[in-house]
C-alpha cells in the first residue's frame, strides 16, 4: 500500500471495524450514559464509514480520469513526466 489514500482507507475500515466489535460487546451496565455513548460511537461509525466510501469513490474518479487523460495524450504524458523528473533530479543534485 504506496498510496497514502489506500492507508488512510484501510486505516479507516480499521476504526470501523474496531468501533462495531465494541458495539457489539456493548456497554449494557453503564446504565444511560452508556446508552448514550453507544449512540454516539453508533453515529460515529456511520460518519466513517460514509467518509470511507466517499474517499473511495473520489479516488477511483482521480483515478479513472488520470488514466484516460494519459490515454488521450501518451506524448504529453511522457513529457511532462521527463519534466518533473529532470526538475527533481536538479533539486536533489543541489543539496
Amino acid at each position: 500500500m504506496d498510496n497514502p489514500t489506500q492507508k488512510l482507507l484501510q486505516d479507516l475500515k480499521q476504526v470501523v471495524h474496531d468501533g462495531e466489535e465494541v458495539l457489539r460487546a456493548g456497554v449494557h451496565g453503564l446504565g444511560e450514559k452508556g446508552a448514550e455513548v453507544r449512540e454516539r460511537l453508533a453515529d460515529a461509525l456511520e460518519g466513517a464509514k460514509e467518509t470511507g466510501m466517499r474517499l473511495q469513490k473520489h479516488a477511483m474518479n482521480g483515478a479513472k480520469t488520470t488514466d484516460k487523460a494519459i490515454r488521450d495524450h501518451p506524448y504529453q504524458s511522457l513529457g511532462i513526466a521527463f519534466g518533473v523528473g529532470m526538475l527533481i533530479g536538479v533539486l536533489v543534485a543541489r543539496k
